[in-house]
């Protein structure tokens, strides 16, 4: 696979060295080369400080990693090992092994986010704005075309959420529940708008940004979610909706003031 498969809204990753962020647009600036390892660095450390990975959880394996990334095992072992040294992750032996996160935050993290979200803030921006748009739509039109199995799918969904046990089981259920309320449109097109801009604002690692906090809130907003949909109520729906998507937005925008500053932790009021 190619190294070109990160999310557009990322930086590019290529098989070769690749210009620092910015120094294009600065002629003046000296040329410094970053490998694709490094990319994958700024990636990981920017999920961990979201909170797509908790601390103690374990990570996708080097070939999960480098399919979700779009790049190769080789430069994903070697972030892992950058990582491992820099004590964001440790390495657990035997049969339930491999990598964990052992710390959300570190010394160079700032630096990283900076890299990975602040370079890239415009696109960012038409994330969100888009998610804003499109995520009410859907579940306005859910509403309007839900079926008895779209009903059933909708509320086992909702139920492995409120009943998960861990950050893995939590994402997986979020995940299956969104897209059944997008497939319950039933229309292909806006089912995969909705996959897809999942996948730029999970910085396509699959899991939405994360705190308890943000967990309890969307708890009460997915049932109200679902059971709006579910009683075709369609202007309740795409009122929760959109206040539901501006979690990850809050979140997000809540670690880019953290590096900025590099001061309150993520989540705390601005």
């Amino acid at each position: 696979m190619s190294e070109r498969g990160a999310a557009a809204a990322m930086p590019p990753t290529t098989s070769e060295p690749t210009e620092a962020v910015g120094a294009a647009q600065h002629w003046g600036a000296p040329i410094v080369t970053r490998h694709v390892a490094d990319d994958v660095v700024d990636r990981l450390v920017t999920a961990v400080a979201l909170g797509l990975y908790v601390t103690g959880q374990q990570l996708p394996t080097e070939r999960e990693l480098a399919s979700m990334l779009g790049v190769s095992r080789t430069s994903v072992r070697e972030a892992l090992k950058q990582l491992t040294d820099q004590g964001y992750l440790e390495v657990r032996r035997g049969r339930n092994g491999g990598y964990f996160v052992l710390a959300n935050w570190g010394p160079s993290s700032a630096e990283h986010v900076r890299r990975q979200i602040i370079a890239n803030w415009s696109e960012f921006e038409h994330i969100f704005d888009a998610r804003t748009l499109v995520e009410p739509m859907i579940a306005r039109t859910a509403s309007a075309r839900r079926t008895d199995a779209d009903i059933a799918a909708m509320a086992k969904a909702l139920q492995d959420y409120l009943d998960a046990p861990d950050h893995d089981a939590s994402r997986r259920a979020d995940s299956a529940l969104h897209l059944a309320i997008a497939g319950a449109t039933h229309n292909p097109i806006l089912v995969a708008m909705s996959v897809d801009l999942r996948a730029k604002i999970t910085l396509n690692l699959g899991a939405e940004p994360y705190t308890d906090a943000a967990r309890r809130t969307a708890i009460g907003q997915h049932t109200d979610l679902v059971t709006a949909v579910i009683e075709g109520r369609g202007d309740d729906a795409a009122a929760i909706a959109a206040k539901h998507f501006a979690i990850s937005e809050n979140l997000i925008r809540q670690l880019v003031d953290r590096a900025e500053h590099d001061g309150a932790a993520i989540g705390a009021p601005k």
